[in-house]
């Protein structure tokens, strides 16, 4: 669905995230991570598979690059195309590989009680004094 008629249905689209921990063959892990743990998010909802934790420490490296990830960007993004981040441990070889797994659409009205602005119309600051 194109921003335009994401817009114009009171909406927008995200996309769904997988991090997925990758050890490098016979690397010593200090994270407390497993090679494949992972984690998704769809829209704000974290989720985790039964019986699987995820260290805090690689959740907060983590966190400031998700939202981001999932807004639409153009190819030329760096965030269209770079996916893998450092575990915060340096002595931890891991990356942390985000994908993103599917696109999907929310309504404004069902995420926020904030009533969206009202696009100003031609000349709308042409009233406002310098």
């Amino acid at each position: 669905m194109s921003d335009v008629v994401a817009a114009q249905a009171g909406g927008f689209d995200l996309y769904d995230l997988r991090v997925e921990v990758i050890v490098p063959p016979g690397a010593k892990v200090y994270c407390g991570a497993r090679p494949g743990d992972y984690f998704e998010l769809h829209g704000e909802m974290l989720k985790l598979p039964p019986g699987q934790g995820f260290s805090i420490y690689s959740l907060a490296a983590l966190l400031p690059l998700l939202p981001a990830k999932q807004r639409v960007t153009v190819p030329e993004d760096w965030m269209s195309t770079d996916a893998e981040v450092a575990c915060p441990d340096p002595n931890c070889p891991t990356r942390l590989r985000i994908t993103r797994t599917g696109l999907r659409h929310f309504r404004r009205v069902d995420v926020t009680a904030v009533q969206a602005a009202e696009p100003a119309g031609p000349g709308a600051a042409a009233g406002r004094g310098a």
